[in-house]
Protein backbone atom coordinates (compact mmCIF):
# COMPACT_ATOMS: atom_id res chain seq x y z
CA UNK A 1 0.00 0.00 0.00
CA UNK A 2 1.13 3.52 -0.75
CA UNK A 3 1.58 5.72 2.27
CA UNK A 4 -0.39 8.99 2.66
CA UNK A 5 -3.10 8.33 0.04
CA UNK A 6 -5.71 6.57 2.19
CA UNK A 7 -8.30 8.50 4.23
CA UNK A 8 -8.36 8.28 8.02
CA UNK A 9 -10.66 5.40 8.99
CA UNK A 10 -11.88 5.79 12.59
CA UNK A 11 -14.74 5.10 15.04
CA UNK A 12 -17.86 7.35 15.02
CA UNK A 13 -21.31 7.13 16.61
CA UNK A 14 -24.42 7.26 14.44
CA UNK A 15 -27.72 8.44 15.99
CA UNK A 16 -30.83 7.50 14.02
CA UNK A 17 -34.01 9.62 13.91
CA UNK A 18 -35.66 7.60 16.71
CA UNK A 19 -32.66 8.05 19.04
CA UNK A 20 -31.08 4.62 18.55
CA UNK A 21 -27.27 4.81 18.60
CA UNK A 22 -24.61 2.52 17.22
CA UNK A 23 -20.86 2.69 16.74
CA UNK A 24 -19.19 2.06 13.43
CA UNK A 25 -16.03 2.88 11.54
CA UNK A 26 -16.06 5.55 8.85
CA UNK A 27 -14.03 8.19 7.05
CA UNK A 28 -16.67 10.82 7.94
CA UNK A 29 -15.66 13.42 10.52
CA UNK A 30 -13.03 12.78 13.18
CA UNK A 31 -12.50 10.09 15.81
CA UNK A 32 -15.45 10.11 18.25
CA UNK A 33 -17.75 12.40 16.20
CA UNK A 34 -21.52 11.87 16.29
CA UNK A 35 -23.49 11.70 13.02
CA UNK A 36 -27.16 12.68 13.55
CA UNK A 37 -29.47 11.29 10.87
CA UNK A 38 -32.74 13.07 10.05
CA UNK A 39 -33.66 10.56 7.31
CA UNK A 40 -32.86 6.90 7.81
CA UNK A 41 -34.34 3.49 6.86
CA UNK A 42 -36.98 3.89 9.61
CA UNK A 43 -38.31 7.21 8.23
CA UNK A 44 -37.42 7.27 4.52
CA UNK A 45 -40.46 6.82 2.21
CA UNK A 46 -38.71 4.16 0.15
CA UNK A 47 -38.61 1.81 3.15
CA UNK A 48 -41.77 2.75 5.09
CA UNK A 49 -44.42 2.37 2.42
CA UNK A 50 -43.78 5.04 -0.17
CA UNK A 51 -45.28 8.15 1.42
CA UNK A 52 -45.96 10.76 -1.25
CA UNK A 53 -44.09 13.89 -0.17
CA UNK A 54 -45.57 16.05 -2.94
CA UNK A 55 -48.47 18.14 -1.63
CA UNK A 56 -50.11 18.91 -4.98
CA UNK A 57 -51.29 16.81 -7.86
CA UNK A 58 -50.29 17.01 -11.49
CA UNK A 59 -53.06 19.48 -12.39
CA UNK A 60 -52.01 21.93 -9.66
CA UNK A 61 -48.39 21.54 -10.72
CA UNK A 62 -49.33 22.35 -14.33
CA UNK A 63 -51.44 25.36 -13.32
CA UNK A 64 -48.69 26.73 -11.10
CA UNK A 65 -46.14 26.32 -13.87
CA UNK A 66 -48.19 28.03 -16.58
CA UNK A 67 -50.18 30.59 -14.54
CA UNK A 68 -47.91 33.44 -15.68
CA UNK A 69 -48.28 32.38 -19.33
CA UNK A 70 -52.10 32.46 -19.12
CA UNK A 71 -52.14 35.89 -17.48
CA UNK A 72 -49.66 37.28 -20.05
CA UNK A 73 -51.80 36.16 -22.99
CA UNK A 74 -55.01 37.44 -21.41
CA UNK A 75 -56.69 34.04 -21.55
CA UNK A 76 -58.57 32.86 -18.52
CA UNK A 77 -58.25 29.24 -17.42
CA UNK A 78 -61.62 27.75 -16.46
CA UNK A 79 -59.95 24.93 -14.52
CA UNK A 80 -58.06 27.43 -12.37
CA UNK A 81 -61.37 29.00 -11.29
CA UNK A 82 -62.61 25.73 -9.87
CA UNK A 83 -59.28 24.83 -8.26
CA UNK A 84 -59.31 27.67 -5.73
CA UNK A 85 -62.41 28.90 -3.89
CA UNK A 86 -63.33 32.53 -4.35
CA UNK A 87 -64.28 34.80 -1.50
CA UNK A 88 -67.75 36.27 -1.63
CA UNK A 89 -67.80 40.03 -1.92
CA UNK A 90 -70.13 41.80 0.46
CA UNK A 91 -73.16 43.29 -1.23
CA UNK A 92 -73.45 47.02 -1.09
CA UNK A 93 -76.79 48.51 -0.14
CA UNK A 94 -78.28 50.76 -2.79
CA UNK A 95 -79.49 54.05 -1.46
CA UNK A 96 -82.05 55.86 -3.54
Amino acid sequence: MKQGIHPDYHHITIVMSDGMKYDTRSTWGKEGDVLLLDVDPKTHPAWVGGINLRKTGQMEKFQNKFAAFASATGKKDAAADTATPKEDKPKEDKKD
